[in-house]
């Protein structure tokens, strides 16, 4: 089998997805992206595309070292959500070839469904939503059928705030809880928007409210700052989503910084990677709940990777897949069960595709604190 033809398609909201084609008619999905730099990652396809023509995809972990090590510079997040995009497409053209689901070929299922999250969307940049905002939307998930969900906190946070943010937060939480009761899960986000001495302020309030976890206290690029928070408080603390490669998670387990991971398939390697640094983690019995706020190609690379690691904990959604895919993936109680077709397990319903297709502009928001200084995102 030889690869033919790399696509890469802009897809809205703001997403892309990749398509491999190979000289026995069997297509691969992935989804390379890494958000408001679309065009950026369709050319780091464009480049590993060079390499792959005329390549045995099933070739996967081969590959994957000649894209990532072959280049001289390695990471980063243009480059390995590329190569993630491309590995996610070479092991659903693996499954397809002989008939099985990915997570079969990585050892099996080690489950029957996996449970999953959603979030409350982020709030307006300029301004504040109300309390009223903050429950509807709770309600709205819940009624999905979901039996966790994550919201974060608003934008932007001075270095130190004062207490009415402080309290504005606790609300926050406390209309969420009183709206969903107690067998729902509520996760919180920070988004690394947070100083640490603002994080540890922050946690001491809203410890009493049990948070599921919560989800970068800090930027990821100091691990001894995440440390000293995750050791201040009982809470478990999450992180991850901006770590590229089993490299990047090295730090963070070594030091035992978070309880939590949240590699992204899209962004960290791919899924075999992603399964690399579940194994790490199982070391440290660290849980993996991935980073997924992308398309249904991510989610359904998510999936397989879910199903074939023991300390999986809860997947992360945005959609589950309805109009781009021909068959959505069904919730039922809080969980979807894994699915049984070969490859990623998913066939993308083309003509919606074609119809939102989009040219790739979005950007990422700048945002900037009451003084016209850059605020973290």
């Amino acid at each position: 089998m030889k690869i033919t033809k790399l696509e890469t398609i802009m897809v809205k909201p703001r997403w892309m997805f990749l398509k491999i084609y190979t000289d026995e008619e069997i297509v691969g999905y992935g989804e390379p992206i890494v958000g408001g730099c679309t065009h950026i990652v369709a050319a780091a396809v464009k480049e590993f595309e060079k390499y792959l023509l005329g390549k045995d995809p099933r070739r996967i972990t081969h590959h994957w070292q000649a894209m990532y090590r072959g280049g001289f510079y390695r990471g980063g997040p243009i480059l390995v959500s590329a190569i993630s995009g491309i590995e996610q497409a070479m092991w659903d053209i693996l499954g397809k070839s002989l008939g099985v689901p990915i997570y079969q070929l990585l050892g099996g299922a080690c489950r029957d469904k996996i449970r999953l999250y959603s979030n409350i969307p982020i709030t307006p940049i300029s301004g504040r939503a109300s309390q009223k905002y903050y429950e509807a939307a709770a309600l709205q998930i819940i009624a999905q059928g979901l039996t966790a969900l994550k919201f974060a906190l608003p934008y932007p946070v001075e270095i130190i705030d004062g207490r009415k943010f402080i309290l504005e937060c606790v609300s926050i939480m406390k209309t969420i809880r009183k709206a969903v009761g107690n067998n729902v899960d509520i996760l919180i986000d920070f988004h690394g928007h947070v100083s640490p001495a603002m994080s540890k302020l922050l946690i001491k309030e809203l410890e009493p409210f049990n948070p599921f976890f919560i989800e970068e206290p800090c930027l990821p690029e100091n691990i001894d700052v995440l440390v000293d928070i995750k050791r201040s408080t009982h809470i478990p603390i999450a992180t991850g989503e901006r770590l590229y490669t089993k490299w990047g998670f090295r730090e963070i387990l070594e030091k035992q910084a978070a309880f939590i991971l949240q590699p992204d398939v899209s962004h960290a390697g791919g899924i075999m990677e992603l399964k690399n640094i579940a194994a790490m983690a199982e070391v440290y019995y660290a849980g993996i709940a991935p980073h997924c706020p992308f398309g249904p190609i991510a989610l359904a690379s998510c999936i397989q990777v879910d199903a074939a690691i023991p300390n999986f904990l809860i997947q992360e959604h945005v959609t589950l897949g309805e109009g781009y895919l021909l068959e959505p993936f069904n919730l039922n109680d809080g969980y979807i069960e894994i699915p049984k077709k070969p490859g990623l397990g998913i066939e993308l319903d083309e003509k919606f595709i074609k119809e939102n297709v989009y040219d790739g502009s979005w950007k990422t928001p700048i945002i900037y604190h009451k003084d016209g200084s850059v605020a973290d995102w």
